[in-house]
């Protein structure tokens, strides 16, 4: 069964601390997409709830985060905004140097909430993950830049025949290396977060499946690429791939099963602590590497 739905905003959720965890309101949603109930323990153990929040950061030219402006707060799960807003008061990024002088900024940002199971059977909401930036600019902010890197010829990826029928779901995150001709010159499947259970043999079967659906279409995209001002050999992109009967919409809690992270054969950098495919929204195209980077960790304790 394909996972829709979303947390009730009522009392369900509370403070502990710097803890937020949902009770009952998010145990019923796992039952009732029948991702909770249906797989084996070992999997269940695995499912976990996100919510992706979009918005700006205000950055002074110390680099210290003044303040945030989280987008459509109203949607938002309750106590999401907040957790997001007290985690950015300790917030230091490297400095945003224009013409040689720290500037005060205000960037976007992409920041993914993750509610895990705890022992008592209550969920603790936590930030995993976030971009800042241009890596966090929406699919028609980023290309709407004139340096933006924009598939040309971007055949579209099938719906495995068998995954659909199964009923598997789920999002694909497909790093790509281009280069300065505008082929891909290799890619990769980072990550496949399923939105529907089975047993493990199953469950890395419909991996499988939609891994090679996405890569086999997008290592046949061509792109336009910057290089009348940018002398790079090649460029790396990330693109998300969802396959769902429907989207999640914005503010919803997304219930997955996420799936093991490949690295990147090609990419030599280190990757920051903030780093992780799945806080970009699927539709777009996101050079990696060209963001602001977060000095202090994400989430304090």
């Amino acid at each position: 069964m394909g996972v829709r739905g979303m947390i009730g905003t009522g009392s369900d959720a509370h403070w502990r601390g710097a803890d937020m965890r949902y009770g009952m309101g998010l145990l019923v949603l796992l039952w009732s997409t029948g991702l909770f109930a249906a797989g084996p323990n070992a999997v269940r153990k695995q499912i976990q709830a996100s919510v992706l929040v979009t918005g700006s950061v205000v950055i002074e030219a110390d680099g210290r985060a003044l303040g945030l402006e989280i987008d459509a707060r109203d949607a938002l799960p309750e106590g999401v905004a907040e957790l997001i807003e007290e985690a950015g008061t300790t917030w230091v990024f490297e400095p945003v140097v224009v013409d040689g002088t720290p500037r005060k900024a205000k960037a976007r940002m992409s920041v993914r909430v993750v509610a895990t199971r705890l022992d008592d059977g209550n969920y603790q909401a936590s930030i995993r993950s976030a971009y800042f930036g241009s890596d966090a600019a929406t699919p028609a902010e980023y290309q709407a830049r004139p340096d933006a890197i924009k598939p040309i010829k971007k055949p579209v990826p099938d719906y495995p025949t068998e995954a659909l029928s199964s009923g598997a779901r789920g999002t694909v995150y497909v790093a790509v290396k281009i280069g300065r001709q505008g082929s891909v010159e290799d890619l990769v499947a980072e990550q496949v977060n399923l939105r529907s259970v089975g047993n493990e043999r199953d469950m890395n079967r419909m991996r499988e499946l939609l891994a090679r659906s996405a890569t086999s279409a997008i290592k046949r995209w061509t792109f336009r690429v910057p290089t009348d001002s940018d002398p790079a050999p090649f460029w790396t992109v990330r693109v998300p791939v969802l396959y769902d009967i429907e989207r999640t919409q914005y503010g919803q809690w997304e219930v997955y099963v996420p799936g093991p992270q490949q690295r990147m054969p090609w990419y030599d950098a280190q990757p920051a602590a903030t780093d992780s495919p799945d806080a970009m929204m699927a539709g777009g195209t996101y050079e990696i590497g060209k963001g602001l980077r977060l000095l202090t960790p994400l989430q304090s304790g």
